[in-house]
């Protein structure tokens, strides 16, 4: 099965939300959402406060908290919590493909993790700046 990751955004929407819609403020959210669900099985967010998030799960608060710029040490904390619910969600089965659609800060220290699983890994915006990102999702939408 193929998984899109898509990390959370700064832009948020100000009351709670389940977590498909607190971050539709962000047009890269919007876009990489939009490309989710056309292109992958399954999807879910990479939150910086959260962790892993199920879109349609419960409703959570909007919140100023993100890994661009953090300690290796927190977004390797960070990434173990994910890997562990990565693994209670049954996601890393064998064959599976994860599909980030985040920046570095939400998968560099994630992915050392991910080697041991027999999973595939694709990041097709890395290294794409902001504009460059939201052309590669309307060029494919």
């Amino acid at each position: 099965m193929e998984i899109g990751l898509l990390s959370c955004t700064k832009s948020k929407r100000e009351h709670a939300a389940r977590p498909a819609d607190l971050y539709m403020e962000s047009a890269f959210f919007r876009k990489a959402r939009q490309y989710a669900e056309s292109a992958h099985g399954s999807w879910y967010i990479l939150s910086a406060k959260y962790h892993l998030l199920n879109p349609n799960g419960p409703a959570i608060e909007p919140y100023d908290d993100t890994l661009s710029g953090a300690p290796v040490s927190r977004k390797r904390d960070w990434a173990q919590t994910v890997y562990r619910q990565l693994t209670e969600e049954g996601l890393l089965e064998d064959g599976n493909r994860f599909v980030f659609h985040a920046g570095r800060d939400y998968y560099d220290e994630l992915l050392p993790l991910l080697e041991e699983a027999d999973i595939s890994i694709e990041t097709p915006t890395d290294g794409l700046r902001f504009g460059e990102t939201l052309s590669w999702y309307n060029d494919r939408l």
